[in-house]
């Protein structure tokens, strides 16, 4: 496959890798299971005899176990051959839960394994890998970052039963812009790099980064596939549909989300202003009674001295 068949379209009309949608058609289908073993080879950061070779794609929603109980389906869900549970989420917006939403997922998934007459010692590991569109961590520059359950004093690990991994894509993108990244090397850059291209929410496509990665795809046959099977299902009519549709009910959730906040904020600075106006007022109200004259209580206050003057008047205060 030469050059030319990585570009049968502009690239404004590819899929947003990091809508859901998009996502899971590309890593969660059976024809691409080998590129879905790469990628996430790459964020396990799994080599030679830990690789993971072999995964089964299982469809999963967890919750709803009472009358009531809100239910989510996983975006993707793999098993390996040695019967760990690989659960990848992918965010696009910020709703605020994303660390105790992934505690939870990973715990429904550990406690489903049990089934009766089972030992505890029978639980496999479980991992959640969480690809966020925004920044979850401002403390730290790591744009992948790992967690397990260690000792407090010598951080010695517990089990690998919990790991959690969490991306943050707008630091990955600030790494590329800083010539911090070296995707050629870097399997897991390269991938990343690859949901980073299009950003719907603002309109851009990083140009500079496809040229690049496209040129590692010549040597990349996973990689080639990817972009490959990323054309055609940005091409396909039905895909771009139901992509769309999507879309535009990921942007109305944030544009919702971003409205319930400024709301929020404006509530908070009213009920501030409030609070300063009547304790203004009631400063006011106390120089009245010791006879400090109007001006000054103004002055001291901030109250304009038409609003001095009318509490003195609605208190009779002489």
């Amino acid at each position: 496959m030469n050059r030319k068949a990585l570009k049968r379209i502009p690239l404004e009309k590819l899929m947003d890798l990091k809508i859901d949608y998009a996502f899971k058609q590309l890593f969660g289908s059976e024809k691409n299971k080998a590129i879905t073993v790469v990628f996430l080879n790459a964020i396990l950061k799994r080599t030679g005899r830990d690789n993971v070779k072999e995964i089964t794609f299982k469809n999963v929603e967890i919750g709803g176990e009472y009358y009531g109980d809100k239910q989510s389906r996983l975006d993707l869900l793999v098993q390996t051959q040695d019967n760990q549970q690989v659960n990848v989420e992918i965010q696009f917006t910020n709703k605020y839960d994303m660390v105790k939403r992934s505690i939870y997922y990973w715990s429904q998934l550990y406690s489903d394994q049990l089934i009766k007459s089972m030992s505890y010692i029978e639980l496999n590991a479980t991992i959640t890998v969480n690809i966020l569109n925004f920044i979850l961590f401002p403390k730290t520059d790591l744009f992948h970052t790992t967690y397990h359950l260690y000792e407090d004093e010598e951080k010695f690990r517990m089990d690998d039963m919990m790991e959690f991994h969490f991306i943050e894509i707008p630091k990955l993108l600030q790494h590329w812009k800083d010539e911090r990244l070296d995707p050629l090397n870097d399997v897991l850059a390269r991938w990343l790099l690859l949901l980073g291209i299009v950003d719907h929410r603002k309109g851009q496509v990083y140009e500079d980064i496809y040229k690049e990665l496209e040129e590692i795809a010549m040597k990349d046959e996973h990689l080639l596939g990817a972009f490959t099977s990323w054309e055609e299902l940005s091409s396909t009519p039905d895909g771009l549909l139901a992509y769309r549709t999507r879309l535009k009910q990921v942007m109305d959730e944030e544009a919702a989300v971003k409205e319930a906040k400024i709301r929020e904020q404006v509530a908070l600075e009213k009920g501030v202003e409030q609070g300063t106006q009547t304790a203004n007022e009631n400063t006011a109200c106390n120089l009245l009674e010791m006879k400090m004259g109007i001006q000054d209580i103004s002055k001291a206050t901030g109250l304009s001295v038409e609003h001095v003057a009318s509490l003195k008047e609605k208190n009779g205060t002489e």
